[in-house]
């Protein structure tokens, strides 16, 4: 009998649980995406917070398997407790439909979003609306940031390949602000700009 990493067999049947996808790394797994183009991937789940002004990512977390997105909600909210909320004090936090039935208890409000308004506040529900925002995000860091192929061997790879993503596209964000800054700088002070160019140039 052929034996695969951790015990498990090679052989496989379809109604197989705990299957092995890829030899080289035993830890990937089949997540179905419910969508008509592509209803599966293969890899690890990714679990991304961002901010509601800016854009910019609070979290990023990959858990290991194909857990339920609710059950994720308690290790996500403890990463972004140890960046951000204890220093900004955040009141409220937005997530999708997928995060059902959570079951989050911690000082933090969940505001789980809606199909539809109801009697939900106008306000309140301006935020949820704005929630849509992290898709594109995640978009971008799967394309631009690496996020979509990791090069990175096992479950700590795996996990250091999502700070790197994120970590990666903060840092590109606050260098755009930084360059505005100075461009905006040099253009309010015209007569700074001979003595910059000819300090560039010595």
């Amino acid at each position: 009998m052929t034996m695969g990493p951790p015990g498990r067999r090679l052989p496989q049947k379809r109604g197989d649980q705990d299957k092995i996808y890829n030899v080289h790394e035993p830890e990937v797994a089949c997540i179905a995406k419910g969508k008509a183009g592509r209803k599966y991937e293969f890899g690890q789940k990714v679990s991304i917070a961002t901010a509601s002004k800016g854009g910019w990512l609070l979290g990023a977390l990959c858990v290991p398997g194909d857990p339920y997105d609710g059950h994720t909600l308690k290790a996500q909210m403890e990463q972004v407790e140890r960046l951000y909320i204890k220093k900004e004090h955040l009141k409220t936090v937005h997530v999708d439909m997928g995060y059902r039935g959570h079951g989050y208890t911690g000082p933090t409000e969940v505001l789980v979003n809606r199909r539809g308004r109801g009697s939900i506040p106008k306000r309140i529900w301006r935020w949820m609306k704005r929630r849509a925002a992290v898709e594109p995000t995640i978009g971008h860091l799967k394309s631009d940031y690496r996020l979509e192929r990791n090069r990175l061997k096992g479950r700590v790879g795996d996990a250091l390949n999502a700070l790197f993503s994120a970590a990666a596209m903060n840092l590109k964000k606050l260098l755009g602000f930084i360059l505005a800054f100075l461009l905006r700088l040099f253009s309010a002070s015209p007569s700074a700009r001979p003595a910059t160019i000819s300090l560039c140039l010595a």
